[in-house]
């Protein structure tokens, strides 16, 4: 067996025991593939259920081993003013402690979790996300809705064997529906709509009641929600429609428990199952085979979705697909494309195209900025994260420093920040996207704009490089750097200490000048800069 192909589940659901693989490598420097034997584990905080996928590799190829589900309906705890409420709080965090006592053991490069729909609209995120973290015991990641959608259709694509056949992959969850046009395992258009089955059966039938004028409503609704789906996603720009998650396979399971055919929702199918819920009249009445009991209070609202889905995009058929999130993001812990670093890469260089950035400097600055920082990292085990992934981060800001300098020359720092904070980058989480636009907001000017930030000691000494860097570069040309060197005298200090080779500061009055600045700089925060450049 190619290890680089997909091993098709033997059933229809992704079930214990089986196994798959990457397609292939499509990136042009694959990493180190996962050595026999590692464990790998997806935690996904859904806003109808959490979801735990865990598994070992085994020949190249990833093998369930344990998948742990519950129907927290987080999404459905969000008040009218966006918040979660403490019930809402407290049920995931009880969820997340379990999954956390299963997670033992794992290493933080072994697991990866990550939020969606409820949490990119919950006020009061940070407060549940500060405790979620702890008692799962690995950070969680609240992605953007275009990156849910990459990791969707990752997820579904190497679940499916390989084909030259144009894809749509539609995902409708708790609050968002993800809709994804791809060819093979690369996915091209991707979008994410705020209507969902937990939202739409709050707004539409909050008191249970099916009738045949509140599904006519609810269709209408979410079809001027993604209205403006219907020319990106027309039919003529995919072959087969594939769904994925909750509703698509809650649907499924109903149709299948009443002879409708196997592996594919149709029409039809719907249509029938309209007839039913509306002849049933409410959810306290309702009494389906295949019909979970976890499923029937937002059926309404997710079939009136897949409905408008259906009629909008024109899909007669829509084949029923086993992969998902949680299969996307093994399949990043994998290292199976070029998703996790090249994609971030790429939008990295995306963003600095848009914005005319002075690519050739952001380089040069991240070069220079890299090489501090390799001289004053912590060992992994002193970090929350790897540091060749800060590493990366780090580089990422450099490129991205001047990003604001199109919109003011003088601000550009504060603009570049705004911009990083609101951009839909595919590859990165919404705190990714953050810590990156803290680095460009600190990287000129005062610190007591970033004062809080600099209580993350690996932040800290990621700004102190990329301002030094910034410094040292500020002729736009390449530094010399000979006989530089920061160091950390003491590794649990907040002291860094600059030195520079007999006659330096000579040499280059200005960088030396700049330098003494930049000392009085951090002398108004926790951390201190000394520079010995006589």
């Amino acid at each position: 067996m190619n290890p680089l192909q997909p091993v098709v589940p033997r059933v229809g659901r992704f079930g214990r025991g089986e196994c798959y693989a990457p397609q292939r490598q499509t990136n042009r420097h694959p990493k180190k593939s996962m050595q026999t034997g590692n464990r790998l584990a997806a935690v996904d905080l859904g806003s109808n259920s959490f979801r735990l996928e865990i598994g070992r590799v085994e020949q190249g190829e990833f093998r369930r081993t344990e998948y742990l589900k519950e129907t927290v309906r987080q999404g459905g705890g969000l008040d009218a003013e966006r918040n979660l409420s403490p019930a809402a709080m407290q049920d995931g965090w009880d969820c997340l402690a379990r999954f956390g006592e299963r997670l033992a053991g794992f290493k933080p490069s072994e697991v990866r979790a990550v939020a969606t729909q409820t949490l990119r609209e919950a006020r009061n995120r940070d407060e549940f996300l500060l405790r979620a973290s702890k008692v799962l015991g690995f950070p969680i990641n609240v992605i953007s809705g275009r990156e849910e959608a990459r990791l969707i259709y990752q997820g579904v694509a190497h679940m499916l064997p390989v084909s030259n056949e144009r894809r749509l992959v539609i995902d409708i969850g708790g609050r968002s529906t993800e809709l994804i046009l791809g060819h093979d395992v690369v996915p091209t258009v991707m979008e994410s709509y705020r209507v969902g089955s937990i939202a739409w059966s709050k707004r539409f039938f909050a008191e249970g009641q099916f009738t045949k004028k509140a599904f006519e409503i609810a269709e209408i609704a979410a079809t001027a929600v993604m209205d403006e789906a219907f020319d990106a996603y027309h039919p003529d720009h995919w072959d087969t429609a594939y769904g994925s998650a909750g509703t698509v396979g809650a649907i499924s399971d109903v149709l299948i428990a009443a002879d409708w055919p196997a592996g594919s929702i149709t029409q039809k199918g719907l249509d029938w199952l309209l007839e039913k819920l509306i002849a049933t009249q409410s959810v306290d009445r309702l009494r389906m085979p295949g019909m979970r009991e976890d499923r029937k209070a937002i059926i309404g609202g997710g079939l009136s979705v897949i409905r408008a889905v259906f009629k909008l995009l024109g899909i007669s058929s829509l084949q029923t697909a086993t992969g998902g999130l949680r299969h996307g993001l093994i399949c990043d812990l994998l290292g199976s494309t070029d998703l996790a670093g090249d994609v971030r890469e790429k939008s990295v260089r995306r963003l600095a195209a848009k914005f005319n950035v002075d690519g050739a400097h952001g380089e040069r600055v991240g070069r220079v900025a890299t090489a501090l920082f390799t001289q004053i990292a912590l060992p992994s085990s002193a970090h929350d994260e790897d540091p060749e992934r800060l590493l990366r981060k780090l580089n990422w800001a450099a490129q991205l420093h001047e990003i604001g300098s199109h919109i003011s020359h003088s601000d550009y720092h504060k603009h570049g920040a705004y911009i990083l904070d609101n951009a839909d980058a595919i590859g990165f989480s919404l705190s990714e996207m953050h810590r990156l636009s803290v680095l460009v907001l600190g990287h000129r000017g005062k610190l007591r704009k970033v004062e809080t930030a600099l209580a993350d000691d690996s932040l800290a000494t990621q700004l102190m490089a990329l301002r030094l860097a910034v410094i040292l570069c500020h002729a736009r040309r390449a530094p010399d750097l000979e006989g530089l060197a920061l160091k950390r005298p003491d590794p649990q200090g907040r002291v860094l200490q600059l030195g520079c080779r007999p006659g330096w500061a000579a040499s280059y009055p200005q960088s030396a000048h700049l330098l003494r600045e930049e000392t009085v700089a951090w002398q108004k925060t926790p951390w201190a800069l000394e520079i010995n450049c006589g």
